[in-house]
């Protein structure tokens, strides 16, 4: 029988409980949230009338969770829509409901007794073959299970996810001595492909392999920091994109986390932990004094940062705040002009200024006590890697980080230095394996190994597959009679280069190809067109060049509407203007969950000119019955309004409430399966005897239409919330989506309607006011309201 999660329970409606089941049904998977029974009234239930029988009051905790759900930030749900998802309930009433479901996730306090009677009162009442996972961040999950039968035990494994569970990918799985081995392999398959996990098996060791390597590292630091005289702004300034980790940097993610969990997490490895590791996860007495104040982080209000008068750190002698600091040194300024994280990580601890013996003193630690427990807390070096990238945010893992510093050069380094390399990295470099990664392998007992991949991960092909390439993108054979279009430029921005690509590209796939994908894997699919040179050009009063780049857009656009085999684009991340553009007449979208797609080019003074405007009202059109007739002015008026507003979808869910996404798309959310599923649906559309859509006249608001949509602007002008630019712009919108000055309801064909949008393009980039937008734009990186 196939094994299938149809339905979950949560227990524990806390931030983590919560933020599960808002994940669950982000997904699609409905689920019962449950928590203990209120012991007392609260005031606002006094004054109603209400008593401890009554439903609501009994659910309370439950309920308030999923309340609180709508208005977090970041949001746990990828829709408002999903919150019906979520059942709420309580441990008394309704524990005979999780006979109805297929797995159950305990997720209450960080306490071993709890968590066991948890357990207690599961068994009796869960069905047969039913999962039960343990979210703890680091308690025994053995221990968690002792005392259960035999049946129970084979079912029941740990499963910490990170916070906030919608976007931290890392999931840890960890298996007892009894859980069935097709128990973890069917959890590890469905976290990646349905949750869209990026899965590590662990052993179960105090706080398993994220928040042991985590918590040292960043107590590591801390310890640098009181030692030689950093403080704690010095410290973030240059650990954080400087060595390839989040902006939070050190203390910044400690007062997102929280002083008083992050004191809980070190304090599970301190009874345990001998020698440097014990020294280390020793808390300097600083942050427990801070904790008894209750300057916990951010959920405080104050912890190591203060926000008052601009941002203050806190000195950790003094317990004073002051002025937050920035580390200045030659070191920091040269990896800042670095290609990449291992350039700049590379940069940094060689460097012999202030900030390089600050990187060194840090990162030598962590790569040492990572050597020392990977037997004890993992199976191998890769699982230690991705573990730091996708629960911290990493860009690159401790061995990835050493290889970059290069393996020989630091050991001799570190023994200069008086350290104990373990025995294990000297045998390697014996052996003559120089680096602990080898092209797809990794280093593991004596050589160098595949590691497991999923059949649903299409890595790029090597160079013997590429056909064609220039400085903006590149074309690839990924087997099956199917092309993968790569854009590679900075930022994945959209130049003439990429453009011509897209044309010579769906030429060669309708000779040679059954199907093309337009996907990457950089940090976003593509943040749209290369707006300095668009600047440049029109600041020289270039504009015969600029019309000429505009119309070879809209026929990029127009080759990919009409091309005799299947476009499937696979966005995600950040898919703006000309990205939007790309994707929005393309015959499927395959998206990843976390795609946040939008037509953004109102906010630099412009609208879109690359057909996004028609593409855009045509989906809206598409939603319409066939053969009825409408009123068009609510389509018009939801393009106008989504452009004019430059709306962004938050996920790839609201894409489809918005109306970028259509019924012939889908997504994933799973990030790293997007191109094989946007592969899968061009072979699944080519096989179907794929038939381009028909060219056919439009119909339009037209003049009546366009007045109805100007007004609109011009009342919030008059009200103060534009400015007097905003209304010519909001002019030039309306007056490409009604279809310019044609009678209502007129027909009209896109050509027309793309000469209209290229017409608006050019009079506003004249428009100095369009260009301090552009310039604000690109040395701010905010929009300017002008």
């Amino acid at each position: 029988m196939m094994r299938r999660i149809r339905k979950a329970a949560v227990i524990g409606s806390g931030v983590m409980g919560s933020g599960i089941a808002a994940h669950l049904a982000n997904i699609g998977i409905p689920s019962i949230l449950l928590d203990i029974v209120p012991e007392e009234l609260t005031p606002m239930e006094k004054k109603h009338g209400a008593t401890l029988a009554d439903q609501s009051v009994r659910n309370r905790y439950s309920l308030e969770a999923i309340n609180k759900l709508q208005g977090q930030k970041p949001a746990p749900l990828v829709s408002k829509q999903r919150l019906s998802y979520i059942e709420p309930g309580n441990l008394e009433d309704d524990l005979h409901k999780l006979k109805t479901v297929d797995w159950i996730i305990e997720a209450v306090v960080e306490n071993i007794d709890v968590k066991k009677e948890i357990m207690r009162m599961i068994e009796p009442v869960r069905k047969q073959d039913a999962i039960v996972t343990s979210n703890t961040s680091g308690i025994s999950i053995e221990e968690i299970a002792a005392g259960c039968s035999d049946e129970f035990s084979a079912h029941f494994l740990g499963a910490h996810f990170f916070n906030p569970p919608r976007y931290l990918p890392l999931l840890e799985l960890i298996p007892t001595s009894r859980t069935n081995d097709e128990i973890t392999t069917f959890m590890k398959a469905f976290a990646e492909t349905t949750l869209g996990k990026g899965v590590v098996l662990c052993k179960d060791t105090p706080n398993f392999i994220a928040n042991r390597i985590g918590t040292f590292s960043l107590l590591s630091t801390v310890n640098e920091m009181l030692a030689n005289g950093y403080s704690i702004g010095e410290v973030d300034s240059v650990t954080g994109p400087l060595l390839g980790r989040p902006k939070s940097a050190t203390f910044r993610t400690l007062d997102v986390v929280g002083l008083d969990t992050f004191l809980h997490v070190a304090q599970n490895v301190t009874k345990v932990a001998s020698g440097r590791e014990r020294e280390v996860m020793t808390p300097p007495a600083f942050i427990r004094e801070m904790v008894d104040k209750g300057w916990i982080g951010a959920k405080a209000g104050q912890g190591f940062y203060k926000k008052q008068d601009g941002i203050l750190e806190i000195n950790p002698h003094t317990l004073e705040y002051e002025r937050r600091k920035k580390l200045q040194a030659p070191s920091v300024e040269q990896a800042k002009k670095a290609k990449n994280a291992r350039e700049k990580v590379k940069m940094m601890a060689a460097a012999e200024d202030r900030a390089g013996r600050l990187v060194w003193a840090i990162l030598k630690p962590l790569l040492l006590f990572s050597a020392e427990k990977v037997d004890e807390i993992a199976n191998e070096i890769q699982s230690i890697d991705q573990a730091m990238k996708w629960g911290f945010g990493w860009e690159l893992g401790p061995f990835e980080i050493w290889d970059a510093l290069g393996v020989a050069e630091t050991v001799t380094r570190m023994e200069k230095e008086g350290e104990t390399v373990p025995d294990w990295i000297k045998e390697m470099l014996d052996k003559g394996f120089d680096r602990f990664y080898h092209e797809d392998s990794f280093y593991n007992q004596g050589q160098y190994e595949l590691p497991a991949v999923s059949e649903k991960i299409i890595h790029l092909p090597k160079a013997d597959k590429l056909i064609m390439k220039n400085a903006g993108a590149s074309l690839h054979d990924i087997g099956d009679g199917v092309a993968l279009l790569e854009f590679h430029s900075e930022t994945n921005s959209i130049g003439l280069d990429a453009i011509q690509m897209i044309r010579k590209s769906i030429v060669e796939v309708e000779q040679n190809y059954q199907g093309l994908v337009i996907g990457n894997y950089g940090k976003n699919f593509c943040v749209g067109a290369n707006l300095m040179l668009l600047l440049m050009e029109a600041q020289d009063d270039n504009y015969p060049e600029i019309d000429y780049v505009v119309r070879q857009f809209q026929q990029a656009s127009a080759a990919i509407r009409y091309a005799a085999v299947p476009v499937v684009t696979a966005p995600y991340g950040m898919t703006l203007g000309g990205g939007a553009e790309i994707c929005l007449p393309s015959a499927s979208i395959q998206a990843a969950l976390e795609t946040y797609i939008g037509l953004v080019e109102v906010g630099v003074g412009l609208i879109p000119g690359g057909g996004g405007n028609k593409e855009l009202y045509l989906r809206q059109l598409e939603r319409l019955p066939t053969g009825v007739k409408l009123d068009l002015q609510p389509i018009a008026n939801a393009v106008f309004e989504t452009v004019a507003m430059a709306k962004v979808s938050t996920s790839a869910e609201e894409a489809r409430e918005i109306g970028f996404f259509s019924e012939r798309d889908d997504w994933v959310a799973n990030q790293a399966f997007i191109i094989a599923e946007a592969k899968r649906q061009a072979i699944h559309l080519a096989e179907k005897g794929y038939r381009p859509p028909q060219k056919r006249p439009i119909p339009v608001v037209g003049e009546t239409g366009y007045a109805t949509m100007l007004l609109g602007a011009k009342a919030l002008k008059t009200g103060g919330r534009i400015s007097e630019h905003d209304v010519k712009i909001a002019d030039k919108l309306a007056f490409v989506i009604a279809g310019g000055r044609v009678a209502k309801g007129a027909y009209v064909d896109e050509q027309y309607l793309l000469d209209l949008e290229r017409e608006a393009f050019l009079s506003l980039i004249g428009e100095p006011k369009t260009q301090q937008r552009m310039q604000h734009m690109l040395l701010k990186r905010k929009p300017l309201r002008n």
